[in-house]
């Protein structure tokens, strides 16, 4: 689970002296399953309830409460064998091509193939080695200065709050994006080109704040980006507050979230999570790909086609306000579950619902259960399943913690998803 190496990467930056003076480590986790879903093909995936993943860590104690510290983390599909995982379907997201009725069905064609390559990469399409985490940075009496892609603040809280631990089919990351789907991420889970300041104390409180300049963010499009974070983790509490904002290419606010919620362990029974999530963007970081797709993918078919330049223009007018208000959002959505252990397992169930505000309405409301079983302390077998109501315009579908879901078959229609995996770690 992503929220593991989170705690382990915390873990090596506040360590005691009880560490050796230099230390390296290879760990990772292999992730694979099978689901069976509606509307979709059975898929064999890697990554169903934490990202497969094979990383490389370290710290120098330098004395007098100096350390210097490293993680390199690489995604790992076990399917393929390759660095990009894809979508679980390949059906087309209808919203995608929405108000742009006045484009030749051809052309509209070719623009859904552009914006969703059947087959295509979902995640890390800049083939990056290091695509998880790139980090290298300095502990101190008074805290971590960190450099790198990393987590970003506001996602370590969304993590914290969700009851699937942002893996499985049942994880409430599936319904937090915008309408249009992997094109309108609901959240910048983490930022490249970022600095981050964190810090612990001994009473449970923390903080982080991170800043990221030109090219930082997710997918490396802003501007800038601007994130922080105050935690609690203490008293069976491990809860927090997270902010990410981040600025386009023009330096226009855009994906702006504020995520509250976490965890209380009642007794060694149950645990409970609630989260509460917000996400704005009026300005996606993502437009100017999208329209230098249509200028380099279909301009020239236009022009070969003979279409005199001032149709073109028209029709990439069309094209640039429809895609524009497809990848904006105004969504608030929140989630609550809970763990019940039961002998060498735990059963795991939540429910979350997206409000979406913008004029689709296209809310949606996904309902999970799963049983974790436990075979010893490095592996476990897992099986979940989720279903997920779409109103309007909505396509949300089931995916994994490493794959994203796709869309469903038509606006509206159920996403329904049943997994069986297991998951070892090392």
């Amino acid at each position: 689970m992503k929220k593991s190496i989170l705690a382990a990467l915390l873990g090596t930056c506040f360590a005691t002296s009880a560490f050796a003076q230099t230390s390296v480590q290879i760990y990772g986790i292999a992730d694979a399953g099978v689901m069976f879903q509606s509307g979709g093909p059975t898929k064999i995936y890697s990554g169903g309830a934490d990202g497969s993943r094979i990383g490389f860590k370290g710290t120098e104690d330098l004395g007098n409460g100096y350390k210097a510290i490293f993680n390199l983390e690489a995604r790992v599909e076990l399917d393929t064998g390759t660095q990009q995982p894809t979508l679980m379907n390949d059906n087309p997201g209808v919203y995608l091509l929405k108000g742009m009725t006045g484009i030749p069905p051809a052309i509209l064609a070719r623009l859904q193939t552009l914006l969703q390559p059947p087959g295509g990469p979902a995640v890390n399409q800049e083939r990056a080695l290091f695509d998880r985490t790139a980090m290298v940075g300095m502990i101190t009496p008074v805290g971590a200065i960190l450099l790198g892609r990393m987590y970003t603040p506001g996602y370590e809280v969304f993590n914290m709050a969700d009851a699937f631990e942002s893996g499985t089919a049942g994880t409430w990351g599936h319904i937090t994006g915008g309408t249009a789907g992997f094109t309108a991420l609901g959240a910048d889970i983490r930022s490249q080109e970022a600095v981050q300041y964190r810090i612990a104390l001994p009473n449970g409180l923390g903080g982080s704040v991170m800043y990221g300049p030109k090219g930082s963010g997710y997918l490396g499009r802003y501007n800038k980006f601007r994130a922080g974070a105050i935690t609690y983790k203490a008293n069976g509490f491990d809860v927090g507050l997270g902010y990410n904002h981040g600025y386009d290419q023009q330096n226009r606010p855009s994906l702006r979230t504020t995520t509250i919620g976490g965890s209380y362990t009642l007794n060694d029974t149950w645990k409970v999570f609630a989260g509460f999530h917000s996400q704005r963007n009026t300005n996606s970081a993502l437009l100017a790909d999208y329209i230098g797709g249509w200028d380099a993918g279909v301009t020239p078919v236009l022009t070969q086609q003979g279409v005199p330049a001032a149709n073109q223009a028209a029709l990439r007018g069309i094209f640039v306000r429809a895609i524009t208000a497809n990848t904006q959002q105004d969504a608030n959505s929140w989630q609550v579950g809970a763990h019940y252990k039961l002998g060498s397992g735990r059963i795991m169930a939540s429910y979350a619902h997206q409000n979406d505000r913008l004029a689709s309405n296209s809310d949606a409301d996904l309902y999970a259960l799963g049983y974790d079983h436990f075979l010893s302390k490095r592996t476990d077998l897992y099986t979940v399943a989720a279903i997920i109501r779409n109103q309007n315009d909505g396509q949300y579908a089931p995916g994994t913690a490493g794959n994203p879901g796709g869309f469903t078959k038509r606006p509206g229609e159920d996403g329904r998803a049943l997994q069986m995996g297991i998951r070892h770690r090392f």
